[in-house]
């Protein structure tokens, strides 16, 4: 069975599951990060060196949605940018594609998420106010100025500089993207730096 049989929250399950086996397999522990107690996680799985978290993406359990941000902005989201943002709990995942390696973005928190969707709000009133196709971001690249997202019309791949019109067309489909990525694991744990 080809993984594009699977359901677009399942193909980011999936992703996650091989950045972890990846990491481990490198660094023979969880991935970490920065411990931050006023910034608690599901993702969370201990204490690593007494200063990080020992962290792993988790599928969300309580039901997340996107209603507020579609009726403020009078907009309907695109299912794909919905069921992507509310599939995992985690850190960003690093990954590399044909086109150069990238930053999956995802909620951390419950919080984290209330603060994914203010700025899916603002980019989306930035497009609005610039009269361009609206998007939603869901990766960074290496070059600050440029972002991936998902046409909200078509749910096609897109790159773009942040303020323009998406230039580079990636996949027909989130789910379509997904499957070409691979993940892309740090040379040196956190600790060594």
């Amino acid at each position: 069975m080809k993984i594009s049989n699977f359901a677009l929250d399942e193909l980011v399950w999936r992703f996650s599951q091989d950045y972890l086996q990846d990491y481990q397999q490198r660094f023979q522990h969880l991935p970490i990060t920065e411990q931050a107690e006023d910034w608690p996680s599901p993702c969370e799985q201990g204490v690593h060196q007494d200063i990080f978290s020992l962290w792993q993406p988790i599928k969300v359990t309580e039901t997340l949605t996107f209603d507020n941000v579609e009726a403020a902005l009078e907009v309907k989201l695109h299912h794909d940018i919905k069921a992507y943002f509310t599939a995992i709990y985690s850190d960003s995942l690093d990954a590399s594609c044909v086109e150069g390696d990238l930053s999956l973005l995802f909620a951390w928190n419950l919080k984290d998420f209330a603060r994914l969707q203010e700025n899916i709000i603002g980019h989306i009133l930035m497009k609005i106010k610039l009269k361009q196709k609206l998007t939603v971001f869901f990766a960074m690249t290496d070059d600050d100025d440029h972002i991936i997202s998902i046409s909200n019309d078509t749910g096609a791949v897109w790159v773009e500089k942040v303020g323009c019109e998406p230039h580079k067309k990636l996949a027909d489909t989130l789910a379509g993207f997904i499957e070409q990525l691979t993940p892309r694991i740090p040379p040196k744990a956190l600790e060594t730096n």
